[in-house]
């Protein structure tokens, strides 16, 4: 019997996904103060960097035939509950960092917060397709300025 307590994953689960909501609420529907803006990137973002920093450094490289060389290899490591969780707080982590870029460049050139509100919500549920919306509304609107 080991004397380490199991890591409680639904409650670490629970509190990164309530963090990470808690966060895209506040990037789409708060204020874009420069106190918010370190609030998410140096307080939420980075918490959630060291969180899948704990886990990846405690549970990826112990998993039996685990890998990143092959499909295989990577499911095997998704098999282990805690090498989950990590991938899922790699998703909370860069969806939300990639979501406060977007919202820091589109405040920068004057995109309303209208219009990047589905971009946002898109970013937070499907992570690249809302970078690749993000980066077309971007473009967008720099040929619209460019050619008025």
């Amino acid at each position: 019997m080991s004397a380490v307590p199991a890591l409680p994953l639904e409650a670490v689960f629970g509190a990164v996904s309530g963090v990470a909501a808690l966060g895209w609420a506040l990037l789409i529907l708060g204020p874009r103060r420069p106190w918010v803006r370190w609030l998410l990137g140096g307080g939420v973002v980075l918490g959630l960097c060291l969180v899948y920093g704990v886990l990846v450094m405690a549970f990826v490289f112990t998993v039996p035939g685990g890998g990143f060389g092959t499909l295989a290899e990577v499911m095997r490591l998704f098999t282990v509950p805690e090498v989950a969780l990590a991938g899922w707080v790699h998703y909370l982590a860069f969806d939300l960092a990639v979501g406060l870029w977007i919202a820091q460049r589109a405040d920068a050139e004057g995109v309303s917060r209208w219009l990047q509100a589905p971009v946002l919500g898109v970013t937070f549920l499907f992570g690249p397709l809302g970078l690749l919306m993000g980066a077309a509304v971007l473009a967008a609107r720099r040929r619209r300025g460019a050619g008025a």
